[in-house]
């Protein structure tokens, strides 16, 4: 199920709803990924919501998987889109139901930080999982991604992951975590084609955002709650690098035994975390 025909600035877009019909009159969670992957990162999650009295939207984002490129060039702008789509599902933040708890992973929750400082009434709860500011890129990492993507999709991978083996509960027996995220990310780069590199647009957007205190401090003048969600192995985004933005917003933190990528190294401590972040 999806919240489908959507365009948004003209172009089509895909949210996954969790295998329930979209009603706007629901309390809704909306899920954004990071760097290089799509909606489908949150299937869990989404699914779980969906069946427990919730809207949900687990977005794709310009240029990845099922929403028509280019891909948006900053977290600002993507901030706007992201407002823009609340608009056009009809979410406006008028009343209880009309707001919407964002939750974003990694680039994403930079874009809902953003898009939390752009419209603040209509947000119930920010919610930034495997975070951090400034969320530099090393320029080794970022020249890899230029030249050799391929090469660099690897090393990310690797860095995303704190074990070698997952749980295997998700997303089913016999399933390989490093596998699928880099099959993922190589489908994401290939499916971009004509538009250029992908992973490298994805990473300088994290790198070059500079937007957060303003962005802290909208959140924070609108008295709007903030969880984080970490892994406490995490060497993408390491907790220690989302102290200062955790101090900016006043962020309650839950830290998971895990790695970047907690969504498919902790699912049950993730959905357990997330459920505790929404209240």
């Amino acid at each position: 199920m999806s919240a489908n025909p959507l365009k948004v600035q003209g172009r089509p877009v895909y949210a996954y709803t969790g295998g329930k019909r979209f009603d706007a009159s629901l309390p809704c969670v909306v899920f954004i990924h990071g760097a290089l992957h799509d909606h489908s990162v949150w299937t869990l999650l989404a699914r779980h919501f969906a069946h427990h009295g919730h809207a949900v939207l687990a977005v794709d984002l310009p240029g990845h998987g099922r929403s028509e490129g280019p891909a948006l060039g900053d977290v600002q702008t993507l901030g706007d889109w992201l407002n823009a789509l609340l608009d056009a599902v009809g979410l406006d933040g008028d009343g209880a139901n009309g707001k919407v708890a964002l939750v974003g992973h990694s680039m994403g929750s930079l874009i809902a930080l953003e898009a939390a400082a752009r419209r603040p009434a209509r947000v119930s709860r920010l919610v930034m999982v495997g975070t951090a500011w400034p969320m530099k890129v090393s320029d080794a990492l970022l020249g890899t991604s230029r030249e050799r993507p391929r090469a660099a999709m690897a090393m990310v991978n690797a860095f995303s992951h704190s074990t070698t083996a997952g749980k295997p509960s998700y997303p089913g027996p016999g399933a390989w975590m490093h596998g699928a995220n880099l099959a993922l990310m190589e489908r994401m780069q290939d499916g971009y084609g004509e538009h250029g590199n992908l992973f490298e647009h994805d990473f300088l957007v994290c790198d070059r955002y500079q937007g957060a205190p303003d962005a802290v401090a909208k959140v924070t003048a609108a008295g709007l709650r903030t969880e984080m969600i970490l892994g406490a192995k995490d060497a993408m985004t390491p907790p220690k690098a989302a102290q200062p933005l955790a101090a900016m917003l006043g962020a309650r933190v839950q830290t998971l035994p895990a790695g970047h990528s907690l969504m498919t190294e902790a699912p049950e401590g993730m959905l357990n975390a997330l459920k505790t972040a929404l209240g």
